[in-house]
């Protein structure tokens, strides 16, 4: 990646956390001062959602950190090292996370009346996307990690051309 796509990356970043920072500590706290709902449905169903908003925004930094860890190792050249591993599999783990948060919004609306069943199944289908991408995120580790071997093996066939020579 040239320098160029890794400030722009960083950027697109740095504006993805203000927004998840903004929702997390302004807007859910004014929709909580401000609820005005007395049936126990509408609160079940509000109390989910926001809670549901908390943990996305959760989710949403760990990723942003942990791809902004990544994104610095490529601008330093040191992406194929195995420590960068241990930023993919919090990803991975956050998209898991994520779905079966989804998969839980998705039963509460699937139980009440008041939220259509075509929401509910688009909810579904959202947590359904993220297990696609939990599994595509794995992968994607499983080639850096041989990437990773595959370096370290050239590395040391350097070393012994070296001796050699």
């Amino acid at each position: 990646m040239g320098k160029f796509s890794i400030v722009g990356l960083k950027v697109v970043l740095t504006v993805i956390l203000a927004g998840t920072l903004f929702v997390q500590l302004i807007m859910i706290p004014m929709i909580l001062i401000h609820d005005s709902s007395g049936n126990t449905d509408d609160r079940l169903i509000q109390g989910s959602f926001l809670s549901y908003l908390f943990l996305a925004g959760l989710i949403i930094e760990t990723c942003v950190f942990c791809v902004w860890k990544l994104a610095t190792r490529v601008k330093r050249g040191t992406v194929f090292d195995p420590a960068s591993l241990g930023y993919v599999r919090p990803i991975i783990l956050a998209f898991a996370v994520g779905s079966i948060a989804t998969f839980a919004l998705a039963a509460i609306f699937a139980t009440t009346t008041q939220i259509a069943p075509g929401v509910a199944l688009l909810v579904g289908g959202a947590g359904l996307l993220m297990v696609g991408i939990s599994i595509i995120v794995l992968v994607l580790r499983q080639l850096l990690e041989q990437a990773t071997m595959t370096e370290a093996q050239a590395a040391e066939l350097r070393t012994e051309l070296g001796g050699v020579i």
